[in-house]
């Protein structure tokens, strides 16, 4: 198993065991979701061995996960910090939340564009394409997953349809910033 794999499994279990410990079940739910993501990426990288590199960024992103849902700062937790009041409410921009998203999707692009780019792909503009909008797909998955999360478990931090957008748009942000990364050849 790579290295990168076990800390992720690694950081994943320090996630349940931090959310336990301090009873925060809205990030239980996401230790779930994010060792089920660890799975997958792992089982995929049989196949289309990712990066070392991607995969390291990976592993910072569940780091910085764990910081933003579990780590006290002031009233709230790090996810609700407003790193740069750029814009106030109700969209406060620019959230620790906000970053994380934008980075998360950087990196869930550089993934999904090892495996669109093995397909047979004629186009890079294509290829290009379904790369940025199957990483937004994703991001979308996680806002589902973030109203689930409102449905089931009360008093979550997740805010509402301001933060939602603003989610959704960081997502593809995030995708687009990975565009001049993304490279015809396999080679890492």
């Amino acid at each position: 198993m790579r290295t990168q794999f076990i800390c992720g499994y690694f950081l994943t279990v320090a996630l349940l065991l931090w959310s336990l410990i301090s009873q925060n079940f809205e990030f239980l739910f996401y230790g779930i979701t994010t060792l089920i993501l660890v799975a997958v990426l792992h089982k995929a990288d049989q196949q289309f061995t990712f990066s070392s590199k991607v995969l390291w960024g990976f592993n910072i992103w569940i780091i910085l996960h764990i910081l933003g849902g579990l780590l006290p700062v002031d009233d709230g937790v790090l996810y609700s910090f407003v790193l740069i009041d750029f814009i106030g409410e109700p969209y406060s921009i620019l959230k620790y939340d906000q970053l994380v998203h934008f980075y998360c999707y950087f990196i869930a692009a550089l993934l999904i564009w090892k495996i669109v780019s093995s397909l047979d792909q004629k186009s890079l503009a294509t290829a290009t394409i379904i790369t940025v909008l199957a990483a937004s797909g994703i991001g979308g998955i996680n806002e589902i997953i973030e109203f689930l999360a409102t449905v089931f478990i009360p008093n979550t931090n997740v805010g509402g349809y301001e933060n939602t957008a603003i989610d959704i748009t960081c997502n593809f942000l995030g995708a687009c910033a990975a565009i001049p990364f993304f490279k015809r050849d396999k080679a890492e």
